[in-house]
């Protein structure tokens, strides 16, 4: 079962709730996802802790119900 786009920015949120978040499915078919998010919570960490965060904070949902996720991640400016 695939995931759909506010189920997977509000997942975000959840867990980032400074954060601005901008999804985009890639196919059209809620299993492959680009997004972009910026959040403090980002500040001083690698890309790799970033988006062990984000992974994180979709609680188990990658290779389920969400097949793949390009991420773009970043504190403010």
């Amino acid at each position: 079962m695939a995931m759909d786009a506010g189920t997977l920015e509000n997942m975000i949120k959840e867990a980032f709730p400074d954060a601005q978040v901008s999804i985009d499915d890639m196919v059209g078919d809620g299993d492959h996802y680009a997004a972009n998010i910026v959040s403090e919570a980002f500040r001083g960490k690698t890309r790799v802790q970033q988006h062990q965060l984000v992974y994180a904070a979709l609680k188990g949902s990658m290779g389920g119900e969400l097949h793949a996720l390009a991420l773009q991640t970043r504190a403010p400016e």
